[in-house]
């Protein structure tokens, strides 16, 4: 099978759902020329009515976009970096994730978000934050966020068909990443996780680029501790059922996410397994988030803040009968 980067997957999504339905356009900052690669020589195909690049006014563009998905068209948002969407929180909060159920199901809101987001090295502050928790704790909203080249192009077609919200994320450090992917048409269903690696030991799930973490750290531990790695691929709805088949399997679970700590996805998982498989637990759950600090710019101190094998590593080991 043929392997291409994380960003050609994302275009190879959208053109072919830009091909696929009249209704499909995509709206955002610079994407006539792409900023990271994903919109690039779209403009060429579909023109500036279907590819239009907007001003610096992420409030204004996505606000546009909610109305085109409420009387029928399917936008495509990119906001050019995932620190930029807190300027456009109150159309995505207060309005999108809230139209559905307040109309009582007669106004669908088909609207992907899509957002760069992460640490990707000296970005610094203004650049550098995972901010889907925020999105978690709105009714109405779906949040992706793919770790593999084959995972976010059939999400993100899955995304753009799906009637609700979706919030949809792309890691930073993924973006150069290289993953078979099929040349025919395959969708992926939203909420589904995906086993990564199967184990016997320890569950750890894993968000986004820290799957990469979570299977290497697998691999050097393999033949002293079996590690089975899940990466739920939607964080909403998320795959309970596959956590907790998991946990209960192992009786140990350990997360790993590009997040500070706090209400974080990983507080949210260890909540659920508490509450859900508490008599499978051998041992306490254990998180490793990044540090609850903005991201500094210098690469010393950023690497030193964000989750790494090393940490993962001693979180697994802190299981008293492994």
């Amino acid at each position: 099978m043929r392997e291409i980067t994380y960003v050609q997957a994302i275009r190879e999504a959208l053109q072919e759902e830009l091909r696929r339905d009249d209704n499909v356009f995509i709206m955002g900052e610079d994407i006539r020329w792409s900023a990271h690669g994903s919109t690039m020589t779209l403009f060429d195909e579909f023109g500036g009515d279907r590819i239009i690049s907007t001003p610096i006014s992420e409030n204004g563009f996505t606000g546009i976009c909610i109305g085109a998905a409420e009387v029928g068209k399917r936008p495509v948002v990119e906001i050019m970096y995932s620190n930029f969407i807190y300027l456009a929180l109150d159309q995505i909060l207060n309005q999108a994730s809230k139209i559905r159920y307040m109309s009582g199901g007669q106004v669908k809101v088909p609207i992907v978000i899509r957002t760069v987001t992460g640490a990707r090295g000296a970005g610094a502050a203004h650049h550098s934050d995972t901010p889907y928790p925020l999105f978690l704790n709105f009714p109405g909203l779906k949040v992706v966020y793919p770790s593999t080249a084959y995972d976010v192009k059939g999400l993100l077609k899955s995304a753009i068909r799906e009637d609700n919200p979706v919030i949809f994320f792309e890691g930073a450090k993924l973006l150069s990443k290289k993953g078979p992917v099929p040349e025919d048409e395959y969708l992926i269903q939203i909420g589904k996780a995906d086993i990564k690696k199967a184990g016997t030991d320890v569950t750890v799930v894993a968000i986004g680029p820290t799957v990469e973490i979570a299977l290497s750290v697998a691999s050097q531990l393999e033949g002293k501790v079996s590690i089975e790695v899940i990466d739920p691929r939607t964080l909403v709805p998320l795959d309970e059922d596959t956590i907790l088949a998991s946990v209960q399997k192992t009786g140990h679970l350990a997360i790993i996410e590009d997040t500070t700590p706090v209400a974080s996805l990983s507080s949210e998982i260890a909540a659920l397994v508490s509450e859900k498989a508490y008599p499978y637990l051998k041992a306490a759950i254990y998180r490793v988030n990044r540090l609850n600090v903005p991201v500094p710019f210098s690469p010393p101190l950023e690497k030193y803040v964000l989750p790494n094998e090393k940490r993962l590593t001693e979180a697994i080991y802190k299981f008293a009968d492994i």
